[in-house]
């Protein structure tokens, strides 16, 4: 069975191609998919999902500057060493930030 192997522009992808868009590309284990959004919700969101986005946002922030701080990120890259549940470091920083709130 034949491999695909995508061109050089969609393998370098992520996230949607534009506003206007409904199509989106993301990796996986080194491997790259693409998606369609169908039938996206037209409604406003709900107070829940208003504090979802929220709460998503806010740790969102908090892992991007653990990142960006060298002392806190050897003190999370030691603890995501340690771990197995999850693939990268930015993903375990999220979880745990996530957590708190």
């Amino acid at each position: 069975m034949a491999q695909v192997k995508p061109m050089g522009l969609v393998e370098s992808m992520h996230g949607k191609i534009c506003g206007h868009s409904d199509m989106y590309f993301f990796r996986k284990n080194g491997k790259v998919f693409s998606g369609k959004i169908c039938n996206p919700s037209t409604k406003a969101p709900t107070a829940a999902q208003q504090t979802a986005q929220t709460k998503f946002k806010q740790a969102r922030a908090a892992a991007t500057a653990i990142l960006a701080d060298a002392d806190q990120r050897a003190t999370y890259t030691t603890a995501f060493k340690n771990q197995k549940k999850y693939c990268t470091l930015y993903g375990y920083i999220f979880a745990q930030e996530y957590a708190k709130l």
